[in-house]
């Protein structure tokens, strides 16, 4: 099946208005993140809900789960976990989300590919803009003067740093 055959699937589901539960992470038919308005980012303390084309979202394995107003700030809750969430280690995570950026979907992080350097500023300035697959990062970068394409793996604490010294 082609990733166009896919989204075509996809977009038939959220016709029919059915609901889908991504390995703990509630989304509706479009595959957006449900958010109450009460939710906090753990990072910055903005209310997620007001964002929801930047939403990403830890899991815990027991359930817990915490959104975030952009990719980058879920990263510092992965590399500081006990910060963020004290008591709790990266090791007990069980499933991570980010929102495509084109299709405004939830997306499982790992697998994805982010844009860093683009003229496109999230809720807290520059931002890793995520994208389920590679041709769509590489179509964003050429179009908002994207710097390089990364791989979840390949994202380090000095990273988001200078996306922060951007801002």
């Amino acid at each position: 099946m082609t990733d166009r055959s896919r989204r075509n699937c996809l977009r038939a589901l959220a016709a029919l208005g059915v609901l889908r539960l991504v390995s703990g992470s509630v989304a509706d038919a479009a595959g957006r993140a449900v958010l109450k308005k009460t939710d906090r980012c753990p990072v910055c303390g903005m209310f997620v809900y007001k964002y929801p084309k930047w939403v990403a979202q830890i899991v815990f394995k027991d359930g817990t789960s915490y959104f975030y107003d952009g990719a980058k700030d879920m990263f510092k809750h992965i590399f500081d976990t006990s910060k963020y969430t004290p008591g709790r280690t990266a090791d007990q995570i069980a499933d991570i989300y980010v929102t495509d950026y084109y299709e405004v979907e939830l997306i499982e992080a790992k697998p994805a590919y982010y844009v860093i350097g683009s003229d496109v500023l999230g809720p807290m300035g520059h931002e890793l803009l995520p994208f389920k697959d590679q041709e769509s990062a590489q179509e964003f970068l050429e179009d908002h003067k994207g710097n390089k394409i990364l791989r979840f793996q390949d994202v380090t604490p000095a990273i988001i740093e200078s996306l922060d010294r951007r801002s």
